[in-house]
């Protein structure tokens, strides 16, 4: 019922836009066009043409009632190009190919409702150079127009691929369209060239600007991410370590972030290489956005197992939906061990795992809820906290110590539980007890020796340059800087 309404919802909106363009928007476009050729047919004159707009060719009556509209209209066009531009660097840099830029969702209800500070204050520094510059609309309308005219034959020539792929016309059909329509823009576009020199080159540079920074952010950040690929660890190589991954493991979690969902990260290996201690429980965090309003409290955490039981390590997964708000530190460590530890309970149960793609075979992921969704689940106080409805069916697993922080497991009576699942619930209870470390990596990308000067530009300087000045991952600013 609910998609029905929705689905009429667009229909309406659909429908009301083309009644309007058809009645409205494109009989007034062709009477004002008509206008102003024929008064430009009867008072052109070569020595004063440069003095013809189209204001001259208003009557004196409406000039002013003319101009307002005028202003009304480029009030409602510029907020379309704006909006357009915040869709295109988001969907940009969700694809990897614009660096990372703060994107404000105004809308709980309509996901391309969004708004950049960044490129807000971009767009206007550029409008005020472009008109303080130039200094006459003769120029601006140069470069206005060879931008227009320039997305009018890239749209003709990318529907022309529509047409063959979308909608499975013949490719005679695609060659007869792009040959009717794309000859008649060519003529604007070469005309729209002889003004070059006249303001029109403000859009090619900028666009020439635009392409750099693409370019530079894209190469660098598949670059990197390619390197990481290449140089993960598999698991075959944790399995030849002792259950100590040959180490000292001190008491504590440390907590790794890694982007990939499978393998190990390169940093661990270095850890494991240059220091002589590690945490006594581990735990590979990868956090995700995913293209949705809200993830659900009980499909937040995705948690399964590296390596065996003994080695006592994890991966976690996550995930956030664009109107999500992070927790702070304090509720992501409680849900995140409580995550574990439901995972470590379920486990024990032989409850059945989630195939996740993109995931070997080796660590298949349980779908693991927030602390709040475990009605009948574990729960955890800290700092001598009483737990309050709490079942009198429900035991305790704590540590044997008198730690600094105190921390309690309360689970359900279950007879299920083994002595093993009770071991390592009291081991994560100990370690969380000692704290929780998190390990962030920082990657320097750098061009490799006797590589051509075009790339040491573009990785040494220009990505370098992007990286040092972009905003950071979200997941960065909610880790407490203690740890």
């Amino acid at each position: 019922m609910l998609a029905t309404a929705n689905s009429t919802k667009v229909l309406t909106r659909a429908a009301s836009m083309q009644i309007a363009f058809t009645f409205v928007v494109y009989p007034s476009l062709i009477l004002a066009y008509m206008g102003q050729a024929a008064y430009l047919s009867k008072h052109h004159i070569i020595e004063s043409d440069y003095h013809i707009g189209f204001y001259v060719s208003v009557p004196e009556k409406l000039r002013y009632p003319v101009l307002a509209i005028a202003i009304l209209a480029a009030v409602v066009g510029s907020q379309a190009i704006i909006t357009g531009t915040f869709s295109i660097i988001k969907q940009c840099s969700a694809l990897g190919c614009f660096p990372r830029v703060k994107i404000v969702h105004t809308s709980s209800k309509i996901h391309g409702q969004i708004y950049i500070p960044e490129i807000n204050w971009t767009l206007m520094v550029l409008c005020l150079a472009v008109t303080i510059g130039f200094r006459d609309t003769k120029h601006i309308s140069n470069a206005s127009g060879l931008a227009v005219i320039t997305v009018m034959l890239v749209t003709t020539c990318f529907m022309s691929l529509v047409i063959v792929l979308c909608w499975h016309r013949s490719v005679l059909f695609a060659i007869c369209f792009i040959f009717f329509f794309g000859s008649i823009e060519a003529l604007y576009f070469s005309a729209s060239l002889i003004k070059f020199l006249e303001g029109a080159w403000v859009p090619v540079v900028l666009s020439f600007i635009f392409l750099a920074v693409m370019y530079s952010w894209h190469y660098g950040t598949l670059k990197k991410y390619e390197f990481d690929v290449e140089n993960k660890i598999p698991i075959n190589w944790l399995l030849t370590l002792s259950p100590n991954l040959g180490i000292t493991r001190v008491r504590g979690i440390g907590l790794i972030h890694t982007e990939l969902v499978t393998g190990i990260p390169a940093i661990f290996s270095h850890f494991v290489t240059n220091l002589p201690a590690f945490h006594q429980v581990l735990v590979f965090l990868c956090i995700k956005s995913v293209p949705v309003p809200h993830v659900r409290p009980e499909e937040r955490f995705l948690v399964g197992r590296v390596g065996p039981k003994e080695y006592r390590v994890y991966r976690c997964i996550a995930r956030y939906g664009y109107r999500d708000i992070h927790m702070d530190d304090v509720e992501f460590e409680k849900d995140l061990v409580c995550s574990i530890a439901e995972f470590i309970r379920s486990e024990g149960r032989g409850l059945s795992f989630e195939a996740i793609e993109d995931i070997d075979e080796s660590e298949r992921l349980t779908v693991i809820g927030t602390t709040s969704t475990h009605i009948d689940g574990i729960k955890m106080c800290e700092d001598n906290g009483e737990l309050t409805h709490v079942d009198t069916e429900m035991i305790e697993i704590r540590s044997p110590e008198v730690p600094r922080k105190r921390v309690r497991f309360v689970v359900p009576e279950s007879p299920q539980m083994d002595l093993s699942v009770r071991e390592e619930l009291q081991e994560l209870t100990e370690a969380r007890e000692a704290g929780m470390a998190f390990i962030l990596g920082h990657c320097y990308v750098r061009a490799k020796r006797g590589s051509s000067l075009i790339k040491k530009l573009v990785i040494n300087i220009g990505y370098d340059f992007l990286r040092r000045n972009c905003r950071a991952p979200t997941y960065a600013l909610s880790f407490p800087r203690a740890s």
